[in-house]
């Protein structure tokens, strides 16, 4: 067994209060690209059609370009075995809970059940004006942009714009998870988003073991990581799962 891998299992197996922190990373090897990067979103979308207040002044136009990328095109993905084994793991009482930056809802879809949505998620739809909510599947996305059914309102995906502040319940009990971690497992994130890259840091600055999953090196590689497993979350999380058996 490679002895990085023992040691995160050793870690996790060992640990009381294990968290998971998750980004863009985990959802690529299910069809779905990142935002960032050479192959990323904003490569190919003006970042402008997420900006709030771009989006009440050009509703029509930033809906076309939201319903393609995030109905259209990513309601077709998967859950993978990454998604999957951080579900077994939450099963097994190994997880306590996991946070993710991602609002496609895999986790959930793999079976994870204690997932704190930090920038909210595309499975919900708020009213802006009265601020009822649907579920997108009930919203008919052939007319835009969609109207709230109660007052007529403009309907608005339920995950964080530009300029809009994080959900507060998935604020605070992401920071209580990340003060309250002894292990934490990150993976999938090169910490560039803000305020969100700060977790690992607060779960770091009090006193948790950092495991990091990544393609390459992150933001945390070289100052807060403990274990680095390099390589695709798909491949090493299943291994992780296998080596905490072992152990």
């Amino acid at each position: 067994m490679d002895k990085y891998l023992f040691e995160a299992a050793k870690l996790l197996k060992n640990a009381k209060f294990a968290i998971a922190f998750t980004g863009a990373g985990i959802s690529v090897e299910s069809g779905i690209p990142p935002f960032r990067g050479s192959t990323g979103l904003w490569s190919k979308y003006d970042p402008v059609v997420l900006d709030i207040n771009y989006f009440h002044t050009n509703t029509n136009d930033a809906w076309k370009v939201i319903r393609e990328l995030f109905y259209d095109f990513f309601g077709k993905a998967k859950p993978n075995p990454a998604h999957k084994a951080l579900a077994e793991m939450e099963k097994r009482g190994i997880l306590k809970a996991l946070i993710t930056q991602n609002i496609d809802n895999l986790h959930q879809e793999a079976g994870s059940k204690e997932v704190y949505e930090y920038h909210g998620t595309a499975q919900t739809m708020v009213c802006t004006e009265c601020a009822s909510k649907y579920h997108s599947s009930d919203i008919d996305l052939s007319v835009l942009p969609p109207l709230c059914k109660k007052c007529n309102g403009v309907l608005k995906p339920d995950f964080i714009f530009f300029g809009e502040g994080i959900p507060p319940e998935a604020a605070q009990k992401s920071a209580e998870a990340a003060e309250n971690a002894d292990v934490f497992l990150v993976i999938g994130t090169t910490g560039e988003v803000m305020p969100a890259s700060m977790l690992p840091q607060i779960a770091k600055q009090n006193g948790a073991k950092i495991i990091e999953v990544n393609v390459e090196n992150s933001n945390y590689t070289n100052h807060i990581t403990d274990v680095f497993l390099q390589g695709k979350a798909g491949n090493i999380l299943p291994k992780l799962l296998e080596a905490i058996n072992r152990v």
